[in-house]
């Protein structure tokens, strides 16, 4: 029986293969959360609907000195990172939100990102009982809405 003698590999070889690594993650994962957040801000503005929704949640945002369209970001991010940073950037490009804005909605996205995907990914492999998903993903959002709050103040100082 012949055994499989381990090549050494250079410091290249290990950068070449982390490059495609990072190439393969970017296009199979970030790609396209960013892409759906833009279609769905697309979709949102092309119906009405962003007025509607910025309507709707406007007493809500306002506690993070937010316009209520900025709660697209926040549902992004929660379906997704790369989603409400798509989401954020599109409305930033639009006029939407503002430095202020963004600068207050990135914690939230961060603290609170991609909690539905989490839920299959790791609550889902950790074997945690489905009744604790609700109060762990509440805490996330609890976090994020926190983290709002408290850059809210940090920016009304500067």
């Amino acid at each position: 029986m012949e055994e499989k003698v381990k090549e050494k590999k250079t410091i290249v070889d290990a950068f070449v293969e982390g490059a495609r690594n990072g190439y393969k993650i970017s296009i199979n994962s970030m790609v396209p959360n960013v892409l759906f957040a833009f279609v769905l801000i697309q979709i949102l503005n092309l119906t009405g609907l962003s007025d509607i929704l910025g309507k709707v949640c406007q007493p809500i945002m306002g506690i993070f000195g937010l316009p209520g369209i900025a709660a697209t970001v926040l549902i992004a991010g929660f379906l997704s990172v790369g989603g409400g940073v798509g989401a954020a950037a599109s409305l930033y490009a639009s006029g939407a939100l503002g430095n202020d804005h963004i600068t207050i909605l990135i914690p939230g996205i961060l603290l609170m990102g991609a909690s539905l995907q989490y839920m299959g990914r790791c609550l889902g492999t950790a074997t945690v009982k489905n009744k604790y998903y609700g109060f762990l993903i509440g805490i996330n959002v609890l976090n994020s809405l926190l983290s709002m709050i408290v850059m809210k103040i940090i920016v009304s100082l500067f």
